[in-house]
């Protein structure tokens, strides 16, 4: 499903991933474990393409995906949750979930957005919702909603539990242990394994740019 061999990924001056090297099969759960500032978010971005790589490849279905470019990758399958949610404040949630199929003229967004509340249902409640009118658990629930309406092979969870009410963050947890049935392939990271330990199937352990350990 997805293969990242020996990527070195450079911001600036300052180069911030190194080495980086890893293959996930499909419908996978894996953790990325490391402190602030490991790397995390960036190894999601270059994945996304919002960062060049300096070196190495990315493969994603057996295709090169550092070829594709940035805006046709959410087309391909793969969504992307940041971790600061990046909602449109004056946008409805519902506008907010349809937003990556408005970008790319997408035919199935009314499906796909079906498909999205029956995953996270609270997400019908909060569709006529702004997005400034939610609270901080709420936004990470409409941020993985999203995610989940080009996430249909491969999704990236940036921190979905930080900062979050424990209500919530166990709702989110049990949302994203739901997605391994829908046969995803699921990258979450965390600066611990205090969410995620439980649903795992392998574990990347970052620090530095580099991984240093691997399950």
């Amino acid at each position: 499903m997805l293969k990242v061999d020996q990527l070195d990924v450079s911001i600036g001056s300052v180069e911030i991933l190194r080495d980086i090297s890893f293959e996930l099969p499909t419908g996978s759960m894996t953790g990325l474990i490391g402190r602030n500032g490991a790397g995390k978010t960036t190894l999601m971005r270059s994945i996304m393409g919002l960062l060049k790589p300096s070196r190495g490849s990315i493969s994603f279905d057996g295709q090169d995906l550092l070829k594709v470019p940035t805006h046709l990758r959410n087309p391909m399958g793969i969504g992307f949750m940041p971790e600061e949610r990046r909602l449109i404040p004056e946008l409805t949630v519902e506008e907010n979930l349809l937003v990556p199929a408005w970008a790319v003229n997408a035919p199935e967004a009314q499906e796909r957005l079906k498909k999205v509340y029956e995953l996270i249902p609270e997400l019908v409640d909060f569709a006529p919702r702004k997005g400034l009118q939610l609270s901080g658990g709420q936004q990470k629930l409409a941020a993985m909603g999203r995610a989940l309406m080009y996430g249909k092979k491969l999704l990236l969870l940036d921190e979905p539990f930080e900062g979050v009410a424990p209500a919530l963050a166990k709702r989110l947890v049990q949302v994203a242990s739901g997605l391994k049935s829908q046969g995803l392939t699921v990258i979450l990271s965390e600066s611990d394994l205090q969410h995620s330990e439980s649903m795992v199937d392998g574990i990347l352990t970052i620090d530095r740019g580099s991984l240093t350990r691997t399950r």
